[in-house]
């Protein structure tokens, strides 16, 4: 058991050369991280998870209720052997052109118009309910919104917030404070939980993006955690709950059906992505990491630090595949002046009778 200890807390692996992991026991007059604590968030993760289903149970859905939401998921369409191989086969499961349908008439002795209803209704077969979708942007919004302010307010008087030159001063014998102790270990316990319930939730079709999304975190906050590197991982913490509370507010008023606030809603979310994620972190805290830490490894940059840096830049690639995803949809609002989907819209989209229609140039009329 040491020996596996020591080879996961290494000291060369985490700890600039001139540190060594007793000088943090040796710190008598501030707190430091302790290794371990990292792990203290799994059952905390546990909770939440079991937090998140009582919310859901007692308020999410009493109010989802009261707005009439629908609480059933779409119905498998009859059993077909002959159309479920052809769907499964199909790219991207879209609706075949008209002579496609022919063919399948023939051989089903089903009408072109029945087959796009079973089409259509085997695309949709598996989406969760209305009320699935508005139970889960409601716990997010809930949850991001809470600890976006807390962590705000606890980072708000720290001179590292304002200069992060100041995360690197003192390295590594700075204070951690039990508030940032807690900041830490909720957050990580809220990205465990989302790997807890990632087969509950709406699955989307950056299903394997956003799981990428969620190790890359959590890998970053251990990553900041054990070597304390603590100051700069709580900024980037900050810094992205900032957006996310934007984009579950404007996902809830589409669920609600409030197409003008949604509107506003995903405007705004847009505009503080670019803000946050698209200036603030790579321009400031990004750059703070690989240059303003330069003097605390004085040359020698160990692989935990490394490694923090290359989790940063990967976490700057999938904001700028969103931020295309979100260039996308504002395109779509300017031509037609609604907000179709959110950003990350579902892996099986509803399709209405009109896509029908101008996928199959009106196929329906032409039966």
């Amino acid at each position: 058991m040491e020996l596996v200890s020591n080879i996961i807390f290494s000291e060369s692996f985490w700890l600039p050369h001139y540190v060594k992991w007793k000088d943090f026991e040796n710190v008598t007059k501030i707190d430091m991280p302790v290794a371990w604590h990292c792990f203290l968030a799994l059952p905390i993760a546990v909770g939440l998870f079991i937090l998140r289903l009582l919310f859901e149970r007692f308020i999410s859905t009493p109010i989802g209720r009261i707005f009439k939401l629908k609480e059933s998921r779409p119905k498998k369409p009859r059993d077909n052997e002959l159309l479920e191989n052809e769907f499964r086969s199909a790219f991207k499961k879209t609706i075949p052109n008209y002579e496609s349908l022919l063919e399948l008439s023939k051989k089903t002795d089903l009408t072109v118009r029945q087959l796009e209803r079973w089409w259509r209704r085997r695309r949709i077969f598996g989406n969760p309910s209305e009320m699935q979708k508005f139970n889960e942007a409601s716990w997010r919004l809930t949850f991001y919104c809470l600890v976006f302010w807390y962590g705000l307010i606890i980072l708000f008087d720290k001179d590292y917030f304002w200069d992060t030159r100041n995360c690197w001063s003192n390295y590594p014998y700075q204070h951690l404070s039990k508030s940032i102790w807690w900041y830490y270990q909720i957050e990580m316990a809220f990205y465990w939980s989302l790997l807890i319930s990632v087969f509950m939730d709406t699955k989307r079709k950056d299903f394997a993006i956003n799981l990428c999304h969620h190790f890359a975190t959590l890998s970053l906050m251990i990553f900041s955690f054990i070597p304390n590197f603590i100051r700069m991982g709580s900024l980037v913490l900050c810094v992205h709950d900032a957006v996310d509370g934007w984009l579950e507010s404007a996902k809830l008023a589409k669920y609600l059906k409030f197409s003008k606030l949604t509107d506003v809603l995903f405007i705004i979310f847009a505009s503080v992505w670019v803000i946050t994620r698209l200036c603030i972190f790579p321009f400031y805290l990004i750059r703070s990491t690989l240059f303003e830490s330069e003097a605390v490894m004085q040359g020698k940059y160990v692989p935990a630090h490394v490694l923090f840096n290359i989790l940063l830049i990967t976490l700057l690639i999938l904001h700028i595949y969103w931020f295309y995803l979100i260039c996308r949809m504002l395109h779509k609002y300017l031509i037609s002046g609604e907000i179709e989907k959110d950003i990350r819209s579902e892996t099986e989209p509803d399709t209405s009778d009109n896509e029908v229609r101008k996928q199959n140039g009106n196929g329906i009329s032409r039966q």
